[in-house]
């Protein structure tokens, strides 16, 4: 099945489907996993949570955040 996502599908009444972000900001991977600011940056410091640094935004990876969710082990 092919969803067809040209902007005269989307005006027509098709579905869309969320666009889900690659990475977030530090408030935001804290406000997503309910750990404190610090506990990640020790996350981050230890590698168990990967970060990617574009200019002077800080942005952590989605997937390293659900990795670490499925783990368990904040």
């Amino acid at each position: 099945m092919s969803i067809e996502r040209s902007p005269k599908a989307l005006r027509a009444g098709a579905t869309a489907l969320p666009i889900e972000p690659l990475t977030v900001r530090i408030p935001v991977a804290v406000q997503l996993t309910g750990i404190g600011r610090s506990k990640l940056y020790e996350l981050i410091k230890s590698g168990d949570v990967e970060t990617v640094k574009i200019g002077t935004a800080t942005l952590v990876t989605m997937a390293s955040l659900r990795r670490l969710v499925e783990r368990g082990s904040a």
